[in-house]
């Protein structure tokens, strides 16, 4: 992995481009492309084809993002028809460029949409159905390296934030009672990691993925939306085909653990990252919306439901048979 001190991160961007076989073009045309935390993203058009370049930026390993894990997940999530091939891969320049998708970016407000969400539960579906990822993530793990990251370097921590733990240690415990199995996951779908193309919902950006509770990735996205609680009915029970409750609530505890761990995600990118972007007023909007949660009349009621619904939702292996009878038909 690619500390922050590599030599890399101080050549042009054509450098690092040049270093890339598939990507190597004197004439070639570059754009930025808008958006990007811990990437600097490019349009990149050759002779050969027009592809996106993703050029890492430093901060990259102090969030705990494995290239190579991305690069695996990439192609995986590739082979499971919902993500744009893999063109290359320079671990030595830090991109990875994929294929270009003509399409328009989704919006949070796209995901309000009824007929959007069930685009949705069917291209996480198909993700969730296809070849596992190189690795797990849990969230709570995730949690405690950034936590360890924040206090070894001495970074701000929310005001509050250690008060929470015995709650969020009960919210880890009533998850692992009978939990799902996980399945390869994006863990990070952020509106602007959908393309729609007129046809389909596309997938982009695989930084965070791994296998993981389906309904963490059903609440991180419907949190991400800041969409309200009819839509994440509609969410889970295109998702699973009926109406689950259970799942309704186990998705809803996941985005709680979605605002409080990605809160310090965004605490060390607002002590490391050069970008001119607020990533502490982004951090609170979610730490503050966890201590709502943390804080309300329903947070046992919200644990109790998880606890004791009931226990029967599909296994892996029970999830592929189904979504390959569906494909089929």
């Amino acid at each position: 992995m690619l500390s922050e001190s590599s030599d890399i991160f101080a050549l042009t961007v054509s450098e690092r481009l040049d270093m890339v076989a598939a990507l190597r073009d004197p004439n070639r045309l570059v754009e930025p492309l808008p958006g990007g935390l811990t990437n600097e993203n490019f349009k990149v058009t050759t002779a050969t084809g027009t592809y996106v370049a993703r050029l890492s930026r430093p901060s990259s390993h102090l969030l705990g993002i494995d290239r190579d894990g991305e690069y695996r997940n990439s192609l995986a999530a590739a082979d499971s028809g919902v993500a744009p091939a893999v063109v290359a891969y320079a671990p030595e320049a830090a991109v990875l460029s994929i294929e270009w998708l003509e399409g328009r970016t989704l919006t949070a407000a796209d995901l309000g949409s009824t007929e959007v969400l069930r685009s949705v539960a069917e291209s996480c579906r198909a993700l969730h159905s296809g070849p596992s990822f190189s690795a797990d993530f849990d969230m709570f793990d995730v949690s405690n390296r950034y936590l360890d990251t924040i206090m070894a370097r001495g970074f701000r921590l929310p005001d509050r934030y250690l008060d929470f733990t015995p709650a969020w240690d009960r919210i880890r415990t009533v998850l692992s009672m009978d939990a799902p199995a996980a399945v390869p996951c994006h863990n990070d779908l952020l509106a602007a990691n959908f393309i729609d193309d007129g046809a389909r919902l596309w997938l982009i950006d695989y930084e965070y993925a791994g296998n993981n509770d389906p309904c963490f990735e059903l609440g991180n996205m419907w949190s991400e939306a800041n969409l309200g609680d009819a839509e994440l009915v509609v969410l889970v029970d295109f998702y699973y085909g009926e109406h689950r409750p259970d799942m309704v609530a186990r998705a809803r505890l996941q985005a709680l653990v979605s605002q409080y761990g990605w809160t310090l995600w965004g605490a060390i990118q607002q002590s490391v990252s050069s970008l001119d972007f607020d990533f502490w007023a982004w951090s609170m909007e979610k730490y503050e919306r966890a201590v709502s949660t943390f804080e309300g009349p329903h947070f046992a009621d919200l644990l109790g439901a998880v606890a004791t619904g009931p226990r029967t939702a599909p296994t892996a292996t029970e999830f592929r048979s189904t979504t390959e009878k569906e494909k089929s038909q």
